[in-house]
C-alpha cells in the first residue's frame, strides 16, 4: 500500500502542478477539466477551465490534484509535503525554485542536528513543503 497525496488549489491547479513537475522531475498526467465532464450534472461548480482531476508522477509516487472554487476552497493545514533533496545542490535548486514568491517561509534553509540542509515554508499556489538534505548526518540513532 502507498499514500497518495491530493493537493486542492484555488482556481491554479494546473500552473501549479505543472511547476512542481518541472521542478521535482515529474510528469503531468490525465488532466480532466470542467468542460470535459459528458453531462452538466458531472461538472463541479465553476469554470470550464477548473481542473476536477489531475495527476502528476513523481518517481514511484503519485500526487493528485483538483481546483476549488474560492467558497470551496480551504487553506491546507496540519501537514507538509515533504521532499528530500539527494544533494546539497539539489536541495538549493528546489528550494529557490519552489519558494520563489512564498507566501510564508516559517524556516530558512539551514543546518539541524539532522540534516546540512531543511527548511520550511508555504509557497505561491499554497502549498505547504518541508525540504531536507541529510548529507552527513544521515545516520542518526536506531531505536
Amino acid at each position: 500500500m502507498e499514500p497518495t497525496i491530493y493537493l486542492f488549489f484555488k482556481g491554479n491547479c494546473l500552473e501549479a502542478m505543472t511547476h512542481y513537475a518541472d521542478v521535482l522531475g515529474g510528469e503531468v498526467q490525465g488532466v480532466f477539466r470542467n468542460a470535459d465532464a459528458p453531462d452538466p450534472e458531472s461538472r463541479m461548480p465553476g469554470s470550464d477551465d477548473m481542473i476536477m482531476n489531475m495527476a502528476m508522477k513523481l518517481g514511484n509516487a503519485t500526487v493528485m490534484a483538483s481546483d476549488n472554487t474560492e467558497e470551496m476552497y480551504d487553506k491546507p493545514q496540519g501537514f507538509r509535503v515533504s521532499i528530500a533533496a539527494t544533494s546539497r545542490a539539489e536541495f538549493d535548486r528546489m528550494y529557490e525554485a519552489l519558494a520563489k514568491d512564498a507566501a510564508s517561509v516559517e524556516m530558512e534553509p539551514d543546518e539541524t542536528f539532522w540534516a546540512e540542509r531543511f527548511a520550511m515554508f508555504t509557497d505561491q499556489y499554497g502549498t505547504p513543503w518541508m525540504l531536507n538534505f541529510d548529507g552527513n548526518k544521515a545516520h542518526g540513532d536506531t531505536p
